[in-house]
């Protein structure tokens, strides 16, 4: 009811008359500090243009930011996780041991998903994020003797460079740049059988650059992606989407767009198309993976 009703109220305002006074209103409320975490605004040709309209801030590369991640979502996890973990205790039972995390902050996944889901002794956990994290993360690595886990600031070394069993983005790839999923795979010496991609921005539209407010004064540009065109080019590089799951907990309103808005993000799990046809795969209910409590 509260959200048909919050839809009635967007559809009104986003009418004819009163949609020029809502962008200014949004406007000014997406650049607050105060008031526009969370919020998206905005339409660009690509990341330079958008940064070129943002005022300069350092975007992701700043401390106040791994509070969250280091207080809470290293701790705990949501109900988005769980299809993650089920797949990759799926992949620790078939084999794979080597993980790449594209924008694991601190290594949140890695110290929230060891409470629930065994790990297997050879683990290599690599995490790629910008230097503030990287700093806080090899901190907590050493202090937490967690040998398993390591961190780069490199994206190009950590893709081209070291074979991973597994690739897993949550909430992360649609920020960099120049990194959809089958450009990065593209680039590989040695491609991940599965590749995990939580908490994405997709719908049935087309491509879009956008910007987010995500709190304490940072403000970046990101890819919202047309679900059709990721998989297909995901497809083309040989992989198959296994499993696919809504995270009813981001949704993207863009004011001025509504054709561009979607209730909720999505997590994709592909998986190599050798790995698909081979035995690895579960094949009935004793052979799912279960999560360990």
């Amino acid at each position: 009811m509260t959200t048909g009703l919050t839809q009635t109220v967007r559809d009104l305002l986003e009418g004819p008359i009163t949609r020029p006074a809502l962008l200014r209103w949004r406007r000014q409320q997406f650049l607050s500090p105060l008031q526009g975490a969370g919020a998206y605004f905005g339409v660009y040709e690509s990341f330079d243009q958008a940064r070129a309209w943002l005022p300069k801030n350092p975007e992701f590369d700043q401390e106040a930011l791994a509070a969250e991640y280091v207080g809470i979502r290293a701790k705990k996890v949501f109900a988005y996780d769980y299809p993650v973990m089920l797949w990759l205790e799926h992949a620790f039972r078939g084999g794979a041991s080597k993980v790449l995390d594209i924008g694991g902050s601190v290594g949140v996944h890695y110290f929230a998903y060891r409470r629930y889901i065994e790990m297997p002794a050879g683990l290599s956990w690599r995490v790629v994020e910008v230097p503030s994290m990287v700093s806080i993360g090899r901190k907590m690595a050493a202090e937490t003797q967690a040998r398993a886990l390591t961190f780069t600031e490199d994206l190009q070394e950590a893709v081209v460079g070291e074979a991973c069993d597994i690739w897993i983005s949550a909430g992360a790839i649609h920020y960099l740049e120049d990194a959809r999923p089958n450009h990065l795979i593209s680039r590989c010496a040695s491609r991940p059988r599965h590749v995990l991609l939580n908490k994405l921005p997709i719908y049935g539209g087309e491509d879009f650059i956008t910007a987010q407010n995500v709190g304490e004064g940072s403000i970046v540009p990101l890819h919202v992606y047309n679900k059709r065109r990721l998989v297909r080019d995901m497809e083309a590089q040989g992989y198959v989407l296994k499993d696919e799951w809504p995270v009813h907990e981001r949704g993207l309103y863009l004011p001025g767009h509504p054709q561009r808005s979607f209730p909720w993000f999505t997590g994709l799990y592909f998986v190599d198309r050798a790995a698909a046809e081979s035995s690895e795969q579960p094949r009935n209910g004793a052979d799912r993976p279960s999560l360990v409590h």
